[in-house]
């Protein structure tokens, strides 16, 4: 057989393909033996099946054994490099190309930018910069890869003005270009931009592939723009392409960022198969639009059909927790990821100390606090905002001054946890320092709902002159959050001539909420100006403002019982109104006088007190009284603010019953013991 016959077989051997790594040593083994070594051709071949098997080195040893590897061989290490997502390995080869005096060509760059582009340093960025100089020097700017890996470059680095120049300028506009540029513009964060760019490029032609279609839908939730998104589904079903999971799941994470939770939940029904991924988007997307109690009877439900939840899953269930006051769903869930993970996951750990501190729990949420192996900003942060929640303003105070010592740098977030905790204890001084040391100090500028803190803190205090004075002279214009820090001060301190001018500033901001129209209402009607009151009402029902329903809920034994004001949906509800009849009894007893003074409508003296008996809030309390065991801490989470009636009746029923109660509303915990709160009646 002759050496030239023997070098053909070996050749069509290998163009039938390798199937295992000794197979591939054989075969370069017989190279050796028929002087074939150095053959370019055939060492080629070798090196693309060598990377095929996992081991990065074996092909590198190939590489390193060529007398004179060629611009064809530097070519497929590189991009062979890229493919195994080795971009250093990738970088080096490139390097190494230039000191051996070879010009790279077209088919080096793309691979050599996509690498510098996943590298994402500043040493890459130069060297980024550096080839898009090589490429204009050998003329081959205009080469449609060469070109996109240069807009890609760019738009990855975020400079979106250099990478829409250079897209201008290609000669030829492909998907992967057109995807690029979006994709640019949603990674700045300038989502507009992508849904525009988007439409402009189906305009002209362009044919969407799913990936895209992920990103396009991902900036339309993410700038909140329904419209768009629905105009992008449209085209999907044009073009037959509802059908994909992952366009499904980023079409109905955009309904969930956007707020339309039952088009949301239609799309989830309608998917054929659920992965996590799925299952955590639509319970986040349920805690983050305030339906709580959904997204854990969603996850009951995706743990009754046996799928394993991850970090992504936890952090929503944990959300929804924490705004239910379900400490007992909250620990149960818990277990469902490993406790190492919490502990050293940030992301985990944070949302398991927010949960437990705002279920009341702060002595678990302080363990979990301490036993973190690692604590960034967020996780301090946490513990800060927990603790001024519940409370406990001196030891706030302590732990941030911890963060001083370990030289961690506070931020807005820290500033919102330590305000609170001087507004909650009534401590005018300590906020005043820690407000404008803010700046002064630590370079952090106070933000809207700093100034929003600092109103609330004197208003309540009673020094409405200041907190208004303070609205006045804010560097950005007031929020409603702001004004209505300020209408709270008014109320506690029954200021109803400032009252009546902050609501009016809060109409105008928020001509839909209906708690501003109510309040103003309520105003007229305490003043008696009956017929301002009754053009007010008028005036909800012709714009078709409806007032938010007072929700409070209350768990007990892992079930979440919800509870509105009258509510008598409950199947319990004969003995609760029996419990709670029975309770005003004994309060009466005690002295016990309804506080009819702000009650919404205008209407006799016994139906006002009649209103105020069945509020949601009492309804759960009785509800706790009656199913839970008298050594356990009934605990109810309101959506609203708790009313003055509210807040003196259970101080009694807790001296009445001997029952420690806890009631989070919007404002702050209220922990009654033995006709006590812990508010001091300050909230």
């Amino acid at each position: 057989m002759s050496f030239s016959f023997k070098a053909l077989v070996l050749k069509k051997y290998l163009a039938q393909g390798i199937e295992s790594i000794s197979h591939l040593k054989q075969a370069h083994g017989r190279l050796f033996r028929l002087r074939l070594h150095q053959d370019s051709y055939l060492l080629n071949m070798i090196l693309r099946y060598s990377f095929g098997f996992g081991d990065k080195n074996y092909p590198k040893l190939i590489f390193h054994q060529i007398r004179d590897p060629n611009l064809f061989l530097f070519n497929t290490m590189i991009r062979e490099m890229v493919s195994n997502e080795c971009f250093e390995d990738a970088i080096q080869y490139y390097n190494l190309m230039r000191v051996e005096g070879l010009l790279p060509n077209k088919f080096t760059f793309p691979f050599v930018l996509k690498a510098s582009v996943r590298l994402r340093g500043k040493d890459s960025n130069e060297l980024g910069v550096s080839m898009h100089a090589f490429v204009v020097k050998l003329g081959l700017e205009e080469d449609v890869y060469v070109s996109t890996g240069l807009v890609c470059l760019y738009a990855k680095s975020g400079n979106m003005a250099d990478a829409h120049k250079l897209f201008d300028d290609t000669p030829e506009k492909n998907l992967v270009s057109c995807s690029t540029i979006i994709s640019g513009y949603v990674d700045a964060g300038q989502f507009k931009e992508a849904v525009h760019w988007f439409k402009c490029f189906l305009g002209v032609g362009l044919n969407p592939d799913s990936v895209l279609l992920v990103r396009v839908l991902s900036a339309c939730g993410q700038s909140r723009d329904l419209e768009s998104g629905e105009w992008v589904l449209g085209h999907m079903e044009e073009n037959g392409m509802t059908k994909n999971l992952f366009v499904r799941t980023a079409l109905f994470d955009m309904y969930t960022k956007c707020g339309c939770m039952e088009k949301a939940r239609t799309v989830f029904d309608g998917l054929i198969e659920k992965d996590v991924v799925s299952w955590s988007a639509m319970i986040q997307g349920y805690a983050s639009n305030g339906f709580p109690k959904e997204a854990l009877d969603l996850f009951a439900k995706m743990v009754k059909e046996g799928l394993q939840p991850d970090c992504y899953t936890m952090v929503g269930v944990l959300q929804a927790c924490a705004c239910l006051g379900a400490l007992d769903f909250g620990h149960w869930a818990s277990r469902f990821v490993d406790r190492t993970q919490f502990l050293s996951n940030t992301i985990l750990g944070t949302s398991l100390i927010d949960m437990y501190a705002k279920c009341g729990n702060m002595s678990s949420a302080w363990k979990i606090f301490k036993e973190m192996k690692e604590r960034d900003r967020v996780v301090w942060n946490a513990a800060i905002c927990g603790l001024a929640m519940n409370g406990h303003a001196e030891v706030t105070f302590a732990v941030f001054g911890q963060i001083e010592k370990l030289g961690i740098l506070p931020n807005g977030n820290s500033f919102i946890g330590l305000l609170c905790a001087c507004t909650h204890a009534g401590l005018v001084r300590d906020g005043r320092k820690y407000f404008h040391s803010m700046q002064s100090v630590f370079s952090v500028t106070p933000g809207v709902e700093h100034y929003g803190c600092m109103v609330d803190l004197l208003g309540r205090a009673g020094l409405l002159d200041e907190a208004h004075q303070l609205i006045k002279g804010m560097p950005m214009a007031p929020n409603a959050i702001v004004w209505g820090a300020l209408l709270g001060g008014c109320r506690l301190h029954r200021d109803m001539q400032l009252a009546e001018d902050v609501l009016k500033e809060l109409i105008s901001l928020e001509p839909w909420n209906c708690g501003n129209y109510v309040l103003l209402s309520n105003i007229y009607s305490v003043k008696k100006k009956w017929s301002d009151a009754e053009n007010l009402r008028l005036k909800m029902n012709e714009q078709g403002i409806q007032k938010m329903p007072g929700y409070s809920w209350i768990e007990v034994n892992g079930v979440v019982h919800e509870f509105l004001v009258g509510d008598k949906s409950h199947p319990m509800s004969d003995e609760i109104y029996a419990k709670l009849n029975e309770l005003m009894m004994e309060l009466r007893a005690y002295g016990y006088v309804p506080t009819t003074d702000l009650v919404l409508f205008d209407i006799e003296h016994e139906e006002k007190e009649h209103f105020l008996g069945y509020h949601s809030e009492k309804l759960a309390v009785a509800f706790g009284l009656i199913f839970t065991p008298s050594n356990l801490v009934i605990r109810v989470v309101k959506n609203l603010r708790v009313c003055g009636d509210c807040h003196e009746a259970i101080k009694l029923i807790s001296r009445i019953t001997g029952r420690e109660i806890v009631v989070r509303d919007t404002n702050r915990f209220h922990s009654f013991i033995d006709g006590s709160c812990s508010c001091r009646d300050y909230w």
